[in-house]
């Protein structure tokens, strides 16, 4: 069982929840609790679903990096068929899950959440382009669309926001790995950007990104969707992503790489837990 989960990647889950939440009390159409529930958890089991497919796909390069090698399926601790299988299956309920909650393009949204990592991105983009990070980046944002059609039966201003907060903010966090991973990323052929164009390019392109997410994390108090607790937050906590690659830029060492990726997963579950302060103050 613990392998199963561990296909699902629970911290990529958690991530996937915690972005999916604010969008639900965002707008005038707010859902009961046991309806945002059943949206989240829907959402939840597609993005397990991806994952856990996408751990099928890459069993073979998950074998030659240090980073995934203990996964359970190049550590041959689960099958190759069963994981094709439990991906299948928890898509299948997920979708199903997404249509009794939200409805049929909450169910479509889901679907194409699953089908874009696996394909687009996994099959297609991964092992071709350095770039995979950034067009890749919208499956990853995808919970606050689903969660958005699922209670307001359209995509509103609030789910285009909060899914462009999570776009922007993932290539400077995903860089940061390539940075002090990429020996890793050589041997298993995957052409990461330090890898392609450099490891002062890369730094540079992470400081762009996190300069262009400052105006992104402000849009919604700009257009009154949320108050002054989230201003508050997002500009502390832009400051300190920004600084923590400004750090990386002038120490260039994999020990300033990993401290800015740590920093990412702060910034972001602070934003979005801030989001949820301000909603609540409100």
């Amino acid at each position: 069982m613990r392998g199963y989960l561990e296909l699902t990647k629970p911290r990529i889950l958690l991530l996937v929840l915690v972005t999916g939440l604010p969008v639900l009390w965002m707008t005038a159409a707010t859902p009961t609790l046991s309806a945002a529930a059943a949206i989240l958890g829907g959402t939840a089991l597609a993005a397990g679903a991806a994952n856990a497919l996408n751990c099928w796909i890459e069993r073979d390069r998950d074998a030659l990096m240090e980073r995934t090698r203990g996964r359970p399926l190049p550590a041959a601790r689960l099958p190759a068929p069963n994981a094709l299988a439990f991906g299948l299956v928890l898509g299948a309920i997920a979708s199903g899950v997404l249509l009794r909650a939200g409805g049929w393009l909450a169910a479509a949204f889901g679907v194409a959440s699953i089908l874009f990592y696996v394909f687009v991105y996994t099959v297609w983009l991964k092992p071709r382009t350095a770039w995979n990070a950034v067009v890749g980046g919208a499956a990853g944002a995808a919970a606050p669309l689903i969660a958005d059609v699922a209670v307001n039966g359209r995509v509103t201003v609030a789910g285009v926001l909060l899914f462009a907060i999570v776009f922007v903010w993932q290539p400077p966090h995903v860089w940061a790995i390539a940075l002090f991973r990429k020996d890793d990323y050589r041997r298993a052929g995957i052409p990461m950007l330090p890898n392609v164009i450099g490891d002062e390019a890369t730094r540079w392109s992470m400081l762009w990104f996190a300069l262009a997410l400052v105006p992104v994390t402000l849009a919604p108090v700009a257009l009154g969707l949320l108050g002054v607790t989230y201003l508050g937050a997002a500009i502390v906590l832009d400051a300190w992503f920004t600084w923590s690659i400004v750090r990386v830029l002038v120490e260039r060492t994999d020990a300033a790489a990993r401290r800015a990726f740590h920093v990412s997963l702060g910034h972001l579950f602070g934003l979005f837990l801030a989001m949820l302060a301000d909603l609540a103050l409100r």
